[in-house]
């Protein structure tokens, strides 16, 4: 009989390293193992290891570092979503150690960036996905994640150094400028995610060396091009601008009321608290918008003009419209100056800090103020009052909408799609659609967490132990907590997904819910006057919550165990 010690960290989900925790006792007490297992969270330790343990194998589940005293055993390292999915599979490669443990010979060094626009579930799912990849193929890994809270386990110079392959896993652009004479593979984040296997073996056979100039563009670049690409490079740089400003707006409604933006207000701190998040941090978002717009296509040399053309689209009332325009104009007028102007090697030095930016600033603040400024507001504006005159079958068109594309793939493109139309019009102070937006990506995961409750033969054990966490990433407003469902059973249960989702966004614009905070799920809601006709958008919630689980009830095969 085989002992194993597991440590199991779950990062900023406390919950889900209980669940996991828990899975491994219950397959170890099914397989007659022995079992110890330490837990670590953000607020300390549960069921701490004895001073001296004694193991024969060392199990590290999610972030888990070692114990020093188990410092002599090869660990097996195990994702924290593959635990909940099958704890027996994760425990039984605790027999063959050797299984997981890193070959010897051929092994490679790969270091990888992970991002995506909003930065939370698919950038770590993806360094995940490639950690338990590498390790599984022989290779030895770092991964960087760009995530909402900035880079973390940055790539050092020595680690660049010596790495024998460069894996950019992103969903926005990437600073390649690091990697110059590297073997360079650019992809997005789901490949690491769904298979993150073949998509090493592929960046092995693919990677193209990296041009030493930060200017010039990399091969294989064109995998990061196209407009979604550079759109949702510049949502990602958006997003804190709004949750910032949205969160500041509805504490200063909270404090003054409605009327907290005049001149009655002028000096008290509810005044203050929407100078700050109304008139500085939202009026931020479409320059930042436009700014790292321009940056994805034009890298540096593009975010002052983007940035400039995004302040004249703010003025010119073009809203986020406006930004998109000009960060585009910005963007490729940039890049085509930096490809076709040639200078004496003496001046080169004069085109990022003097030429690009004025000639861009200028161009992009000309073609904003002639050309597109006056139709794109225009064209805002009559969006803007055709969105806040709808009502009845109009409102509930839209609501059921934006609430399938939510749902349909979870953080893809599509859903990201309907998140940064919803996100954009807070600019224009339209906040209906945001709420419905809000409403439907939560609705995924908490209508998967209660199904597995209520229809219990429709999921496996695993399934069943898993949801729980599912409901939780579904409070938070992270869609992404029922992409493990969804990926066993795709045929039945986005569809149900789908259904549910529809109907909470049909409801939520019904009811004429308006949100003001882009992100936070229900944990915003309490904020005063975050979230108008509060009781009807619980209800939408509720309701698209149960209609997702009666669907998965109807469309689910029983489960087999």
């Amino acid at each position: 009989m085989s002992g194993v010690i597991a440590v199991v960290e779950g990062g900023d989900n406390p919950v889900q390293a209980m669940l996991a925790a828990e899975a491994l006792r219950q397959a170890a007490r099914k397989g007659g193992r022995e079992l110890t297992v330490e837990i670590r969270t953000p607020r300390g330790v549960l069921h701490p290891l004895p001073a001296q343990p004694e193991a024969d194998a060392l199990l590290l589940v999610g972030d888990a570092e070692p114990p020093g005293a188990l410092a002599a055993l090869t660990p097996i390292r195990a994702k924290v979503e593959d635990v909940l999915a099958d704890a027996m599979a994760v425990l039984d490669r605790t027999l063959a150690p050797t299984i997981a443990a890193p070959a010897t010979s051929g092994a490679k060094r790969i270091v990888a960036i992970t991002s995506c626009p909003t930065g939370i579930a698919h950038t770590f799912m993806a360094a995940e996905g490639l950690e338990g990849a590498a390790k599984a193929l022989g290779h030895g890994i770092k991964v960087e994640t760009q995530g909402s809270v900035g880079a973390q386990n940055t790539l050092t110079a020595e680690d660049i150094a010596a790495a024998d392959l460069v894996l950019i896993a992103a969903d926005t652009q990437v600073d390649l400028a690091r990697f110059g004479g590297k073997r360079v593979f650019l992809s997005g984040t789901k490949p690491a995610i769904n298979d993150g296997k073949a998509l090493v073996t592929r960046a092995f056979a693919e990677a193209t060396v990296q041009a030493g100039s930060a200017a010039a563009p990399a091969p294989g670049k064109k995998q990061l091009t196209g407009p979604y690409k550079h759109l949702m490079t510049g949502v990602s740089f958006m997003l804190p601008f709004v949750v910032a400003g949205g969160l500041l707006v509805a504490l200063a409604f909270a404090f003054g009321g409605i009327y907290a933006f005049d001149d009655a207000h002028k000096g008290t701190f509810a005044g203050a608290l929407f100078q700050i998040g109304g008139r500085a941090a939202l009026a931020l978002m479409v320059p930042a918008l436009a700014g790292y717009i321009a940056y994805s296509i034009a890298d540096r040399p593009g975010i002052a003009p983007g940035m400039i053309g995004g302040m004249i689209a703010g003025h010119l009332n073009a809203g986020f419209l406006g930004g998109i325009v000009a960060g585009f104009v910005a963007g490729y007028f940039v890049a085509w100056l930096n490809s076709n102007l040639k200078l004496p090697r003496t001046l080169e030095g004069l085109k990022p800090v003097l030429i690009l930016p004025v000639a861009g600033a200028l161009v992009t603040g000309l073609f904003m103020i002639y050309v597109a400024g006056g139709p794109v507001a225009t064209a805002l504006a009559a969006l803007t009052e055709f969105l806040r005159g709808m009502q009845g079958s109009g409102a509930i068109a839209l609501g059921l909408i934006i609430g399938a594309m939510m749902a349909f793939d979870m953080g893809g493109p599509v859903n990201k799609a309907a998140y940064a139309f919803s996100t954009g019009l807070i600019a224009s102070e339209v906040y209906a659609p945001m709420a419905a937006a809000m409403a439907a990506g939560m609705t995924p995961p908490l209508g998967l967490a209660l199904a597995a409750y209520l229809f219990r033969d429709r999921f496996t054990t695993e399934e069943r132990e898993a949801a729980p966490a599912a409901g939780v990433l579904g409070l938070a407003f992270i869609s992404e907590g029922a992409i493990p469902f969804a990926a066993k059973d795709p045929l039945r249960v986005i569809p149900s997904l789908v259904v549910g989702s529809a109907v909470a966004g049909a409801l939520s614009m019904m009811v004429g819910a308006e949100l003001r905070v882009p992100h936070g799920g229900i944990f915003v809601l309490p904020i005063p006057n975050a979230v108008s006709h509060l009781l009807g958008y619980i209800v939408a919630l509720v309701a698209g919550t149960v209609v997702t689980a009666l669907m998965l009830r109807i469309l689910k095969k029983p489960a087999i165990a």
